[in-house]
């Protein structure tokens, strides 16, 4: 069934457009990547289907068009994003920041079982849940920005670059995350990454964006084999 559904997405700052008619779509309980050179327009993308930016065109999540909502709108119906640079808020502590990713929902019990899910998945994040976010190392800050988006239970979770800045160790452990989470919580992920290879990996589909425009949509394993996105963007 698919969840997600753009097509004719247009967007970008100021008078010019970054994006244009792009289509894509992701399955309910899929794991989708996006690539592309910096500057083709994945984050602009990211930022549309969150409500971030003006855009133009369909957005449909679970058959409901949501690209006049506002943010806060777009989250209620059951999308979360990751933003680059992970943005978590550095004056609060973790578990103040978790409960901040939880603001929409109002069932207590089920936040504080949430709370106690997430401590588990990243027992980092529970040793320093009263440290301030801003203190944390930059692998401890994506554990958190993962896991505040989780907060408000997404049916889909968007993650812009979450491999950045990332040691290979702990992006290697990332990954292995968010396909667990997939897995055990089926919660469908679109995923920009410049770490193609070990996006790839754990995704069933991939696009590729060229200039703000869908140049390709293939199988992973497909796009993983193909000579001319290896030597592109796999670095072999």
């Amino acid at each position: 069934m698919t969840l997600l559904d753009i097509s004719g997405l247009r967007a970008g700052y100021g008078a010019g457009d970054v994006l244009h008619d792009v289509a894509l779509s992701v399955d309910a309980g899929e794991i989708v990547v996006v690539l592309g050179a910096n500057g083709a327009g994945k984050t602009t993308l990211m930022r549309s289907i969150s409500g971030l930016i003006a855009r133009r065109g369909t957005i449909e999540l679970d058959g409901v068009d949501i690209a006049e909502d506002t943010p806060d709108a777009i989250v209620r119906r059951g999308l979360a994003m990751v933003p680059q640079g992970r943005g978590t808020i550095a004056e609060l502590s973790v578990e103040e920041n978790l409960r901040a990713g939880a603001h929409t929902r109002k069932d207590r019990p089920g936040v504080a079982q949430d709370l106690d899910r997430w401590f588990t998945t990243f027992p980092r994040l529970h040793e320093r849940k009263t440290q301030k976010a801003g203190l944390l190392s930059g692998g401890e800050q994506q554990m958190l920005a993962i896991a505040r988006a989780l907060m408000s239970r997404p049916r889909l979770l968007l993650c812009d670059e979450p491999s950045l800045g990332l040691s290979p160790k702990l992006t290697q452990d990332m990954f292995a995350s968010l396909a667990q989470i997939n897995v055990d919580l089926g919660t469908a992920i679109l995923l920009v990454e410049q770490n193609a290879m070990s996006a790839l990996k754990i995704a069933t589909r991939g696009y590729l964006i060229e200039v703000g425009v869908v140049a390709q949509s293939r199988p992973a394993d497909v796009l993983a084999a193909d000579d001319s996105i290896r030597a592109a963007y796999l670095g072999y």
